[in-house]
C-alpha cells in the first residue's frame, strides 16, 4: 500500500477566529489557502476543495482558490470535490483546470459530481427537472474534451459543437479527471462506462457498505471494457492531540452545519450519542492521531481503495484547530496509517 494517496478536502467552511468569531469570507479562503501551504509541506499528497453556493462556505469557484495554491505549493496534487458540472459549462470548466494544471505544473485534477446541494441550479439558471440529462449529457461532452482534439457534440442542455478545438491544452494531454459518487448505482455503472476513476463520499454509516459499489465498478468496467482504476474515498473527520480534544473541538460546530442541513432535508437533529456512535462505528474518522490511523488503515483494508480524503473542515472549527488538525494529519497520521497497512 506504499502507493496508497493520502488527501484532504475542504469546503472552504467558514471558521471562527480563536475568540470565537466568525471570520470574513475573504479570511476564509486564504485560510484555506494557508492549510493548503503546509499540507503541502507536511507531505500530504492530495488537497480537494469543494463548490458551494451557501452562506456556511466561502469557495464558490474552487479553481480559482486552487489557482493561487497553485502558484504557493510545489508537489501537492489540487482538485475539485466536487465541481458541480450539471450547473456549469463543460468547455468552461475544463478551460480552468487545464489552467490550474499548467500554473501547478501538471498537479491540477477535476472531480466531476452532481453536488449534494441544489443552489448553483436556480442562481446559474437550470431547471431542476433537468438534473438528471443535465450531468449525463455534460459528462459525455466532458470526457470527449479530455483527448484534447477538436470535438463535435450536440445535446439538449448546450448549443452543438462542430469541430472545437478547445484551449489550453495541458502539457501532459490529459487532465486527471474523476466522477464523485454518493452511492448511486447508476452513477457507479456511468463511471465505469465513461473509463473514470471514481472517488466515493462515505459520509455515514460503516464503511464496509459500500464494498458491493466498488465490486459493481470493478465489474462494469470489465463487461463495458473500460479501465476500472483504483477506487478513492472520502469522509469527514477531525485530528487533535487526544480524542477528548478532537470531538469536543468538533461536535458543537458539527452539530450546527448538520442540523441547519438536515432542517433543509427533513432530517431531526442530531443527539450527542447517534454522533458518538458515528464516530466509534461509522464514517467519521474523529480523535488523536492514533486513533484515527487506525481506523483509516482499518477501512482502506476493508475497500482496497487506493485514495483516502480526509474532509477536515464541517462547520466553524477555530482556525488553530484547522491548522493543528492538518498538521497532525500529514505528520502523524499519514505515517502511521503506511506502517500499520504494511505490517
Amino acid at each position: 500500500m506504499s502507493d496508497l494517496v493520502f488527501g484532504l478536502d475542504t469546503f472552504g467552511d467558514v471558521p471562527d477566529d480563536d475568540a470565537g468569531r466568525p471570520v470574513s469570507y475573504a479570511a476564509a479562503i486564504r485560510q484555506v489557502v494557508d492549510e493548503a501551504v503546509l499540507a503541502d509541506d507536511l507531505g500530504v499528497d492530495a488537497l480537494a476543495v469543494g463548490e458551494h453556493h451557501r452562506p456556511e462556505y466561502s469557495v464558490s469557484t474552487p479553481e480559482t482558490v486552487l489557482a493561487g495554491i497553485a502558484t504557493r505549493t510545489k508537489r501537492i496534487r489540487l482538485g475539485s470535490g466536487v465541481t458541480v458540472l450539471s450547473s456549469d459549462d463543460p468547455v468552461r470548466v475544463f478551460q480552468r483546470f487545464a489552467t490550474v494544471d499548467a500554473l501547478s505544473n501538471g498537479r491540477a485534477e477535476v472531480i466531476l459530481g452532481r453536488g449534494s446541494f441544489t443552489e448553483s441550479f436556480p442562481l446559474f439558471g437550470y431547471d431542476l427537472a433537468d438534473y438528471d440529462v443535465l450531468f449525463e449529457e455534460k459528462i459525455d461532452l466532458f470526457v470527449k474534451l479530455l483527448d484534447e482534439q477538436p470535438v463535435t457534440w450536440s445535446g439538449t442542455v448546450r448549443a452543438p459543437l462542430r469541430d472545437a478545438d478547445v484551449f489550453p491544452k495541458t502539457e501532459s494531454g490529459r487532465l486527471r479527471t474523476w466522477v464523485g459518487v454518493g452511492g448511486s448505482p447508476q452513477s457507479v455503472v456511468r463511471t465505469a462506462r465513461h473509463g473514470l476513476p471514481l472517488m466515493l463520499a462515505i459520509i455515514g454509516g460503516q464503511p464496509g457498505r459500500f464494498a458491493p459499489y466498488i465490486e459493481l465498478y470493478r465489474r462494469a468496467a470489465e463487461q463495458l471494457g473500460t479501465t476500472a482504476y483504483p477506487v478513492g474515498m472520502h469522509s469527514p473527520g477531525f485530528v487533535a492531540d487526544t480524542d477528548e480534544q478532537a470531538k469536543e473541538i468538533f461536535w458543537p460546530h458539527y452539530r450546527v452545519i448538520r442540523d441547519r442541513i438536515g432542517a433543509l432535508r427533513g432530517w431531526p437533529p442530531i443527539r450527542r450519542a447517534e454522533f458518538d456512535a458515528e464516530v466509534e462505528h461509522g464514517s467519521l474518522y474523529i480523535g488523536s492521531p492514533d486513533t484515527v490511523a487506525r481506523k483509516i488503515a482499518q477501512t482502506v483494508r476493508t475497500l482496497g481503495v487506493g485514495r483516502f480524503d480526509l474532509i477536515y473542515t464541517a462547520g466553524a472549527q477555530p482556525v488553530s484547530a484547522r491548522l493543528r488538525a492538518v498538521e497532525l494529519y500529514g505528520t502523524k497520521v499519514i505515517p502511521m496509517v503506511r506502517d500499520l497497512l504494511a505490517a
